[in-house]
């Protein structure tokens, strides 16, 4: 496993410079795109929609309903006297603040819609491997044996599917490995969860176990006044008349003609229907690569995010020999205020559509990219889902609509959860699944960028994807040495290859 975590729900680009919010303001202004207004809290008792992302997993959920593609699982490995009692009424306590984790999906009349259960305790399960065969199967095995049982015991619990007709849509598990010495599991659906959500469950949390562990009988957090719920309703009644039409102006004009599928070589065959069975393999970037791509980026008045998504569309074209390239984006998708402290689906996934025709300099490329990720930024509020029903793309069952890999930027990276008396490591768990062809993650450590990258394991094999992760790094070295270099002048095989190819 990577020793970063990734999460499925996931932002991208937070660090805007104000030099950046004052460019991305003219733009809006300049495409008569008004700041929208306030949400607001709706009635319960009426029909209560879904947000179109919600849709849109809604609606994979109903062609793949055993399927685990969406799960987001995460261990935490807890040293210390742990308190289950505290603990279930924190986990009780979030559950009931937050409406998406206790929310379950019904179709009436053809369409689906929310339903929002009423609270009730959180039981959390507990699997003493103390007391039973396994602690003697345990005691007996070198430490690296023993924490292959424990991994796949975490496996298992992470490749369990969701029934989205249920709440709450939130499943923990206890492993009691010695009495001070525990691994808890943790998984939640995509559908009422993001990676900004981490932050938030993380946080009220901690607060709520260190004080029902000190003895407090009331949550010292204040209700909230909004629910996400709030959210998918606004976002239907914004996203019409005037509004939409400009959005949508703007995104036909960025993906007219034809939209060419991208052909990476791969080890097997393509299915004919998409499968999602997945792995993932990791790579690090060191600390002073790492800041000689920042220096880059600041340099040229771009974001990371760019620099790397320029180097990624070199990498593919190297691939394919495509000059078109699109990928997709995820965006954190809480543009208004109201929306930072709530749990919930708000990514949206923007197309970042490049011409690389040329042979640019890296340079020159660079600013291609900006340019296009500016307006997609701009335009964002219109949903992925909506994009591809007015598009229409000619259908392939074999592949993902528009695009077929992803680059997702994790610059917001979780503090470590500090429960009251407890030292804790979290890992992020591989659910075997992947979306799409491939995803690319870039993880911002101290010491570092971390990639992660989630591939489809019925296309390719892991050290294909280990050569790409290794060639992505010889990329960005040859990037941030000399940008000015045509983009066919941009070095790509290791030294291994090298010294096979030149000298072996």
């Amino acid at each position: 496993m990577c020793r970063q975590a990734v999460s499925k729900g996931s932002s991208i680009d937070r660090g805007f410079s104000e030099q950046k919010l004052a460019l991305l303001a003219s733009l809006l202004e300049e495409e008569g795109l008004a700041p929208p207004p306030a949400l607001k809290r709706i009635s319960r008792d009426l029909e209560l929609p879904l947000s179109s992302a919600q849709m849109r997993l809604w609606l994979f959920d109903q062609l793949e309903p055993e399927s685990a593609a969406y799960n987001i699982p995460v261990r935490h490995d807890f040293k210390g006297p742990f308190n289950l009692a505290a603990f279930e009424r924190s986990l009780t306590e979030i559950v009931r603040r937050h409406e998406a984790l206790r929310t379950y999906y019904l179709r009436i009349d053809g369409r689906p819609v929310q339903k929002i259960a009423t609270p009730e305790p959180v039981r959390v399960p507990v699997v003493d491997l103390q007391t039973n065969d396994l602690q003697t199967k345990l005691q007996s095995l070198p430490e690296a044996a023993r924490e292959q049982e424990v991994a796949s015991l975490a496996e298992a619990f992470a490749r369990e599917p969701f029934d989205l007709g249920k709440a709450p849509l939130l499943r923990a598990r206890l492993l009691r490995v010695a009495p001070d010495e525990h691994v808890l599991l943790l998984n939640i659906h995509h559908i009422a969860f993001d990676w900004w959500s981490f932050g938030i469950f993380e946080r009220e949390l901690a607060a709520l176990y260190d004080a029902f562990s000190g003895g407090e009988q009331e949550s010292p957090l204040p209700d909230l006044p909004l629910q996400y719920v709030d959210f998918s309703a606004w976002q239907q009644q914004q996203l019409q008349g005037e509004v939409l039409q400009q959005h949508l102006d703007y995104w036909k004009t960025k993906l007219s003609g034809e939209l060419p599928p991208l052909e990476l070589p791969t080890d097997q065959p393509r299915p004919a229907v998409q499968t999602y069975r997945g792995s993932i393999l990791c790579s690090e970037l060191s600390k002073k690569l790492t800041d000689a791509l920042k220096a880059l980026s600041q340099r040229e008045g771009v974001t990371l995010f760019a620099t790397l998504l320029a180097a990624f569309k070199v990498l593919l074209q190297r691939y394919t020999g495509q000059d078109d390239i699109l990928v997709g984006a995820p965006i954190a998708g809480r543009n208004r205020p109201e929306a930072e402290e709530l749990i919930g689906f708000f990514v949206h996934t923007l197309v970042m559509r490049t011409d690389l025709s040329g042979d640019p300099s890296f340079r020159q490329l660079l600013r291609r990219v900006h340019d296009t990720a500016l307006g997609a930024y701009a335009h964002q509020d219109l949903p992925f889902e909506k994009l591809v029903e007015v598009l229409n793309p000619k259908r392939d069952s074999s592949r993902s609509p528009l695009f077929q890999v992803m680059l997702s930027m994790l610059n917001t990276p979780m503090q470590p959860l500090h429960l009251h008396g407890l030292e804790d490591r979290r890992t992020m768990l591989d659910s075997g699944t992947s979306k799409f062809d491939l995803t690319l993650y870039a993880i911002e450590e101290p010491n570092g960028l971390n990639f992660t990258c989630e591939y489809n394991t019925d296309l390719f094999h892991s050290d294909r994807i280990e050569r790409m992760l290794g060639h992505l790094e010889v990329l960005l070295e040859g990037i941030a040495g000399d940008p000015d270099r045509r983009l066919s002048e941009l070095p790509l095989l290791t030294s291994k290859e090298l010294q096979q190819i030149l000298i072996d």
